[in-house]
């Protein structure tokens, strides 16, 4: 049975991305995890252990953000997920960052 909205052909057609077995967005540049649109709220939700030591964005380790956890392209989950900033949550699976981060890591993007 086809999903609402879809027919049977599109599914089967359409690409399939689940973030957490992929996660090369959360390891694709250390300059890509920055705080911008948070307020003080927001970024007071993020434990400080994630945080860069100049407070512009999440912790990373080479270009991997600090908060991923597990093998990119095989699991991978979000230690911060429900309080992640925005640009984590602005990227959407499927999208130009998600496929400009998957070729990055050799992932297949269709």
């Amino acid at each position: 049975m086809a999903a609402a909205g879809f027919s049977s052909s599109q599914l089967s057609t359409a690409p399939l991305f689940d973030c957490q077995s992929c996660g090369a967005c959360c390891s694709y540049s250390a300059e890509w995890p920055r705080f911008s649109t948070e307020d003080d709220a927001q970024l007071d939700r993020i434990p400080a252990k994630y945080v860069a030591a100049n407070e512009s964005g999440m912790r990373c380790e080479g270009v991997r953000c600090s908060a991923l956890s597990g093998e990119v392209g095989k699991s991978t989950a979000c230690g911060i997920y429900e309080v992640r900033p925005d640009v984590c949550r602005a990227c959407m699976p499927g999208d130009d960052d998600c496929l400009m981060a998957r070729r990055a890591h050799g992932l297949p993007t269709a």
